[in-house]
């Protein structure tokens, strides 16, 4: 890379604050490190995401329910759990400044040692100690008698809790799964690479509970890891960048009976997790039934059988697959006037499905009929935007950054002939059509 160049990653980044993508969390007051905000378009992304997820492990699917769980988690849910225990990460101190750092990331301590070394001085490293990711609070108005409580380090555990819950209310029939998107959060010691590592962040989740059976176990664990992989190429990104990886026996959880990750081949750090299957076995339901001294099991009324069911969990960051789909969509080329920048993003997943122009803003004619095709078009597809600033030239580049697929522009012809003109944000092809036309040609790029 040349000097001064910038990298993929900091383009990204550059590009998320300048078109409204993510924003630092409390910039104004220095920002916090690992917190992010989603602004306008970011928040659009995001909830696609959100949705795709749910239309395909939800809608799509049959006996899958949905919940939205609490964050707030009292302490014996995370000891019954094990992550009062375990959930941990190795931390190690700088003697010279006191930094703390992760132990097991070895470019984040040789990055401080080169720091330190630029200063003439040698760092020394206190010797690595446990460090408990769960971030901990007081629930109650009286100090002294406030309840320990944690925000959810992971959503899983509310799913189990609400296990007998689930049985009672919805009667379902084994194999059967529970799904949910929600916020969870970790006290991480070195938070990093823009979203792909932070303190507070969203997961979309399934717990299919089946028999406890290998057989069972095998055929679910195939299906849900196949179907996971298909689920993250439909967001948009490309095949070569994705893979399977399966756990070494010593870095898997303490739960986990097998697991796998799917894999995003990042431009910061090489080949990173993306999504992860496990088969956890019993342990959820069973350490939730010891703690809680309640009734965790099924009952087969056809068999006249009842047994704890094992769990295959499929699970990701919609944080982390935004990241993927932004460093996947983020395109150069040479279009008219010099380089252009734009993301080549799946327009189902595209924050804007399509932007309308008036050719001239000050010009009364041609903005009324532009609001009327804005107008019907919106009622039709709500995810579309307004653009009159600047010449047509930089809105094309505009919506080219945002990853806008269509761009339709209304000039003085559309007052004589109904037509328009459409744009294609990866070929910058135009062509005429009739206004009515529009909603067809826009829902049919959608799939």
């Amino acid at each position: 890379m040349a000097q001064g160049e910038l990298t993929k990653m900091e383009k990204i980044i550059s590009l998320s604050k300048r078109r409204g993508f993510i924003y630092q969390g409390s910039e104004i007051y220095g920002g916090l490190s690992g917190i992010w905000d989603y602004g306008p378009l970011g928040a659009e992304l995001n909830n696609n995401i959100k949705q795709y997820f749910w239309q395909k492990f939800v809608y799509e699917q049959e006996n899958i329910f949905g919940i939205n769980s609490s964050i707030l988690m009292p302490e014996k849910v995370w000891e019954a759990s094990g992550h009062t225990d375990s959930f941990t990460d190795p931390l190690v101190e700088c003697k010279l400044c006191h930094n703390r750092f992760r132990a097991d990331q070895p470019e984040v301590t040789n990055e401080h040692e080169a720091f330190h070394k630029n200063r003439k001085e040698r760092a020394e490293w206190s010797e690595p100690k446990k460090f408990n990711l769960l971030v901990d609070v007081g629930i109650g108005a009286v100090e002294g008698q406030k309840i320990k409580a944690y925000l959810r380090g992971e959503i899983t555990q509310g799913v189990h809790v609400n296990f007998k819950n689930i049985l009672d209310s919805m009667h379902p029939k084994i194999p059967f799964g529970v799904a949910q998107v929600g916020k969870a959060f970790r006290n991480e010691i070195t938070p990093r690479d823009f979203l792909f590592r932070v303190r507070e962040f969203e997961q979309m989740e399934l717990q299919y509970y089946i028999e406890p059976k290998e057989t069972e176990s095998k055929k679910y664990f195939d299906f849900w890891k196949k179907f996971s992989m298909e689920w993250y190429k439909g967001l948009g990104i490309k095949p070569e960048n994705l893979r399977f990886r399966e756990h070494e026996p010593d870095e898997r959880a303490h739960y986990a009976k097998e697991a796998w990750d799917i894999e995003y081949n990042t431009p910061f750090a090489g080949w990173k997790e993306a999504w992860g299957v496990h088969n956890r076995g019993d342990w959820d339901l069973r350490r939730h039934g010891e703690y809680s001294t309640k009734d965790l099991t099924y009952l087969d009324e056809e068999k006249k059988e009842r047994f704890t069911p094992w769990v295959i969990e499929t699970s990701g960051g919609v944080g982390r697959a935004l990241l993927f789909i932004l460093l996947d969509a983020y395109s150069e080329d040479e279009m008219g006037e010099g380089k252009r920048v734009f993301l080549k993003l799946k327009p189902a997943i595209a924050p804007v499905k399509a932007a309308v122009f008036p050719l001239l803003k000050n010009k009364p004619e041609l903005v009324k009929k532009a609001r009327e095709v804005y107008v019907m078009i919106k009622k039709e597809i709500p995810q579309i935007m307004w653009d009159d600033n600047g010449n047509v030239g930089k809105r094309y580049r505009r919506q080219d950054e945002i990853g806008t697929p269509h761009c339709i522009t209304i000039d003085f012809d559309t007052l004589e002939n109904d037509t328009v003109t459409i744009r294609d944000r990866d070929t910058g092809k135009q062509e005429r059509v009739e206004i009515k036309a529009l909603p067809g040609i826009i829902k049919k790029s959608l799939g």
